[in-house]
């Protein structure tokens, strides 16, 4: 985040590089600077003549190298934006022999996604020498509530530790969906608002009852009642609850608490940066160690490994009614 406000305050200060290299497994990054150059470096004048996007399907390098070699009209830039260049991975050492001596009055913004160069290559060191390389890693699962907030901070809204579980759980550590859902909420919420379950549930869609969240809750503190029927509602609504995800979710939880028993140490401290959750979650674990023996877990974990492959379609033919059934009662029996 400090580095990308570096790049912006360097790019408004006029301290502009000939080439920017965005790459990385995290595309939301390389969006916002990509976007953030397309729409600030020159007038809306002069993009007319001088701004080219391109898209890594359609062109070569050679079509890029020859586009970069243009000169301006009536502007001190003209700035060229490579769109999907992941595309190009077979040729793309070739930019090498542009980057050794890029034009000046060229900007050249490489968006290339959900992959890295080799930091070995010429290609790589070229960069870092005459532009600027920048690597977009994924945030850490333990890391989106703080970034959550940071975004929300800026768009002067505050969220509730649930409501910022039930973000994450349905869309992951996808930025760019966890962006346009608190885009969607800024326009609805006043300024100053606090998100809750409900206007996640209301703006949204996402059930404040039936969700992940509260499937892995209930069966955390033995629910077995509320457990099925979040597990029918799942049945019942596979397009926004895939059982695969739902197992994944599952099977990381009790993956954690069964690292959770082996810990000597289970001060919050220690927990939170052994397993990589928030302070708000950690009563959750003590709570499901309480009801689930460490060798029930492992039993558990090895069961939850069973549904994944046969929800998969390997070894058996079962529904997902049955898979839910199948798994539930491995956990409750």
């Amino acid at each position: 985040m400090d580095e990308i406000k570096g790049i912006v305050k360097d790019i408004n200060e006029k301290k502009i590089k000939p080439i920017y290299f965005l790459m990385g497994e995290e595309p939301y990054y390389i969006d916002k600077l990509s976007d953030y150059i397309e729409k600030n470096v020159l007038t809306e004048e002069e993009k007319g003549f001088n701004q080219t996007v391109l898209y890594g399907r359609d062109a070569t390098i050679e079509d890029i190298i020859s586009t970069c070699k243009r000169y301006p009209m009536m502007s001190d830039y003209q700035v060229v934006i490579v769109k999907e260049a992941q595309d190009l991975i077979k040729t793309i050492d070739q930019l090498e022999s542009y980057a050794l001596n890029p034009t000046p009055t060229t900007i050249l913004v490489v968006c290339y996604k959900y992959k890295t160069l080799d930091k070995r290559k010429k290609l790589v060191k070229t960069i870092e020498k005459n532009g600027l390389l920048y690597e977009s890693k994924k945030l850490y699962d333990t890391a989106l509530p703080q970034w959550l907030k940071r975004v929300l901070s800026g768009k002067n809204l505050n969220i509730e530790p649930k409501a910022s579980a039930m973000l994450i759980d349905f869309l992951g550590n996808d930025l760019s969906k966890i962006s346009n859902e608190i885009d969607k909420l800024a326009i609805v919420l006043p300024s100053g608002s606090t998100i809750t379950p409900e206007s996640i549930e209301k703006n949204i869609g996402f059930s404040k009852d039936f969700n992940v969240f509260e499937f892995q809750k209930a069966i955390g503190t033995r629910n077995v009642p509320k457990s099925y029927a979040i597990a029918y509602y799942f049945h019942e609504n596979p397009k926004d609850h895939n059982i695969i995800m739902v197992t994944s979710l599952l099977f990381s939880f009790f993956s954690k608490l069964l690292h959770y028993h082996g810990l000597k140490d289970k001060s919050p401290k220690n927990v939170m940066a052994v397993l990589k959750i928030g302070n708000y979650f950690i009563g959750d674990y003590e709570t499901a160690a309480k009801n689930y023996p460490m060798r029930k877990v492992s039993q558990i974990v090895a069961s939850l490994r069973d549904v994944d492959v046969k929800s998969k379609g390997v070894g058996a033919t079962l529904n997902d009614k049955e898979l839910y059934k199948t798994l539930l009662q491995s956990i409750f029996n």
